[in-house]
C-alpha cells in the first residue's frame, strides 16, 4: 500500500506539474512548456533510485557514525548557504545552492538528519524519556540550533515541519504529555516572536487574518487570495485537466507551493479528496510499519519518517485552503521541489526497508533415499527403547 500510494502520487505530481507550469512558459515565450516536467522527471528518477537502494539496505547503511556525519554536514551546509557568494538569493530568501540548472536546498537534508539522529538517541536511551532534562533538553540542543539556522534563511515553514516531526518522535517514545505541553508552549511563543519580529512574516500573518483587505499590499496575500479563487472556481468536479485559468495569468509559481490550488480548479473538491486519500494511505501504512517493527529504533524511525511526510502535506493543504498563514512548504511528491522530492522518496525507501527487514528464511532441503532409510531406522530404535523403559 505504501509503495502504491507513493507511485500514484509521483505520477499525479508529474501530470500536475506539467499542467501548472506549461501555460505560463508558453505565454512568456521562455520555453516549450516542458522544462519543469523534464526536471521533475529527472529528480524523480534520482529519488526512485535512492528509494530502491534504501529499501534494500536502509537500516544497514544507517550506522550511528553515518548519521552523525550527515547531521554535521547539514549544519555546515546551512551555515554556508547563508554566506553571500555561496547561497543563492531568490526573492530575499537564501535557501539554495546552485550549480547551473541544479539547485540543492540543505534544509531538506537537515530534516531527514534530525529525524534519524533523534530516533537513534531516543532508542538508545529508553530510560531517559520520563525526565525532561535527560530527554527533551538533549534533543532541543540539536534541533534548536538547526531550526534557528533554517529560520535565518528565512524559512519558517520548514522549521515548523522539523518541530512537528521531533514532537511526533517524542510522543512515540513515551515522553509524558506534561513535558510535551511545556515544549509546545515554548514553541508557540517562539513562532509568534519570529512572526512579529520579521517584517515579511508579519505581513503574512496580517494577510492571513485579513486576506481580502491586503491583497494589493502584499505579494503573499495576493498569492493566497488567488489560490482560494482557483479552488472556488473548480467547484465539485473541476473544469478539467489543463483547462484552469488562474495558473496562467493570476497565480504566481503555481507549480510549487500552490499546486493544490491548480488541482482544486481543474479536478475540483473530488480531486483534492482523492489526494488526501493517498496521503491517508501513507499515514496508515507508516503507522502500521511502526507498530510491527522489530526494534525500538525501527519503530521510532518509522514514526518520525511518516510524521515528516504528513506534517508537510497537512501544512501545505491548510495554507492553500486558507486555514494557516503562508509558509512556503511544498506539497510532498506533487509540487515542483527537487530536493524535497528526493528526500521524501528516500524516506519512503527507509519505511519500505523497515517493513521488510529480511530475516533468515526457512528452506526445504531434499534428502536422499539412503538418508531417509537411516532416519526410519533411528525412529524405530527410539520407539523400541521407549517400550523397554
Amino acid at each position: 500500500m505504501l509503495l502504491t500510494a507513493t507511485l500514484c502520487l509521483l505520477a499525479f505530481g508529474a501530470v500536475m506539474v506539467y499542467s501548472a507550469s506549461s501555460p505560463r512558459d508558453l505565454v512568456s515565450g521562455q520555453g516549450s512548456g516542458m522544462s519543469y516536467l523534464i526536471r521533475y522527471l529527472v529528480y524523480g528518477l534520482i529519488g526512485l533510485a535512492a528509494m530502491r537502494v534504501l529499501a534494500r539496505r536502509g537500516l544497514a547503511l544507517l550506522d550511528p557514525r553515518i548519521v552523525t556525519l550527515m547531521l554535521v554536514g547539514s549544519f555546515v551546509l546551512l551555515l554556508l548557504v547563508l554566506v553571500p557568494g555561496f547561497g543563492l538569493d531568490i526573492s530575499g530568501a537564501r535557501r539554495w545552492f546552485a550549480l547551473g540548472p541544479i539547485q540543492f536546498q540543505p534544509s531538506e537534508l537537515m530534516k531527514l538528519a534530525i529525524v534519524l539522529y533523534v530516533a537513534r538517541f531516543l532508542a538508545d536511551h529508553p530510560k531517559r524519556v520520563k525526565s525532561f532534562s535527560q530527554a527533551i533538553v538533549p534533543v532541543a540542543l540539536i534541533a534548536g540550533p538547526a531550526c534557528l539556522l533554517i529560520v535565518a534563511e528565512p524559512d519558517l515553514g520548514t522549521t515548523l515541519v522539523v518541530a512537528f516531526a521531533v514532537g511526533a518522535l517524542l510522543l512515540a517514545s513515551g515522553v509524558p504529555m506534561r513535558h510535551l505541553a511545556i515544549l509546545a508552549g515554548i514553541g508557540v511563543i517562539c513562532v509568534l516572536v519570529l512572526a512579529l519580529a520579521q517584517p515579511y512574516q508579519r505581513v503574512r500573518l496580517t494577510a492571513f487574518l485579513h486576506p481580502s483587505a491586503s491583497t494589493s499590499a502584499s505579494p503573499a496575500a495576493y498569492q493566497s487570495f488567488q489560490g482560494q479563487i482557483a479552488i472556488g472556481s473548480g467547484g465539485l468536479f473541476g473544469v478539467g485537466i489543463g483547462q484552469g485559468v488562474q495558473k496562467a495569468f493570476y497565480l504566481p509559481e503555481a507549480q510549487t507551493d500552490f499546486i493544490l490550488a491548480v488541482i482544486g480548479e481543474e479536478l475540483g473538491v473530488l480531486g483534492i479528496f482523492g489526494l488526501v486519500c493517498l496521503y491517508a494511505m501513507i499515514a496508515w501504512s507508516g503507522l502500521r510499519i511502526a507498530r510491527r517493527a522489530r526494534t525500538r529504533y525501527a519503530k521510532l524511525l518509522a514514526s518520525g519518517l511518516t510524521s515528516l511526510i504528513l506534517c508537510q502535506a497537512a501544512l501545505n493543504i491548510f495554507v492553500v485552503l486558507g486555514l494557516a498563514p503562508l509558509t512556503g512548504v511544498p506539497l510532498p511528491f506533487i509540487s515542483y521541489a527537487p530536493t524535497n522530492l528526493c528526500i521524501v522518496l528516500a524516506s519512503v525507501g527507509l519505511l519500505l526497508n523497515i517493513s521488510s527487514p529480511g530475516g533468515p528464511r526457512l528452506q526445504v532441503v531434499g534428502t536422499s533415499r539412503r538418508d531417509s532409510a537411516a532416519d526410519r531406522d533411528r525412529r524405530r530404535r527410539g520407539r523400541g527403547g521407549t517400550r523397554r523403559q
